[in-house]
């Protein structure tokens, strides 16, 4: 019997994990709203709604739209919308993002917006890894990841949330050389880098070893889990 291959991305164990063909799904923190895109594709019932606070970000999802996928300009702790209006909430690499006062407000907004029997899935890198040596020279989540853990830890003992799956899985992650690392990691949006000299070395210095003849691989260590109200 042939095993099945590794889930590497979340949209495969979404997939594996609920029936999303007539989902209203809101993902909060949609940077380009890739897994957005692929799963208003994947499944034609359902429908998508994408909070991003970057607006530079924004402005650029809104300039390519796509059946059944909306863009809104808002963060997690002030979800615009109803009570009772989506079926799941997605957090891809974003709880983390969240203001650390405002972490266990932007849960309560979620579950406030989820429909009895709804699921917040959120994945999450860990601090872990190859790539994380290199990103943590500029950019150190070590505090802001730990955090975001442990506000849905509060939040599953506070009585509002039951976790019901979890996982962990590796995504593969390849730059073709260190430009592209740069353009990528370190010329985004949401983030004002301010690199002298003596940084950018430090980080072609850690990042070259790591260079082939493709280009540089690597694999990003995420934790996910899926959460549901209680009623």
């Amino acid at each position: 019997m042939t095993a099945s291959p590794p889930i590497t991305d979340d949209f495969e164990l979404l997939a594996s994990w609920l029936d999303l063909r007539e989902a209203a799904v809101i993902e909060l923190g949609c940077g380009a709203a890739r897994l957005a895109r692929r799963l208003v594709q994947a499944h034609p019932g359902c429908r998508v709604t994408g909070l991003e606070v970057d607006e530079r970000q924004h402005a650029k999802n809104l300039a390519e739209p796509a059946d059944r996928l909306q863009f809104v300009c808002a963060g997690a702790e002030a979800i615009p919308f109803d009570p009772s209006s989506f079926d799941l909430a997605l957090m891809l690499k974003s709880l983390h993002h969240v203001p650390l006062a405002r972490m266990d407000l932007a849960l309560e907004q979620i579950r406030r917006v989820l429909r009895p029997g709804g699921h917040l899935y959120v994945s999450e890198p860990v601090y872990a890894g190859a790539l994380n040596e290199i990103n943590r020279l500029f950019n150190d989540e070590r505090e802001v990841r730990a955090a975001a853990q442990a506000a849905l830890d509060r939040a599953l003992a506070g009585g509002a949330w039951t976790q019901v799956r979890e996982a962990r899985f590796e995504v593969p992650v390849r730059f073709a050389d260190v430009a592209e690392y740069e353009r990528r990691m370190v010329d985004v949006t949401f983030a004002e880098r301010r690199f002298d000299e003596a940084m950018r070395a430090a980080v072609r210095q850690r990042f070259e070893p790591h260079l082939g003849p493709d280009g540089a691989r690597f694999a990003q260590p995420m934790h996910v889990r899926l959460l549901q109200p209680k009623a």
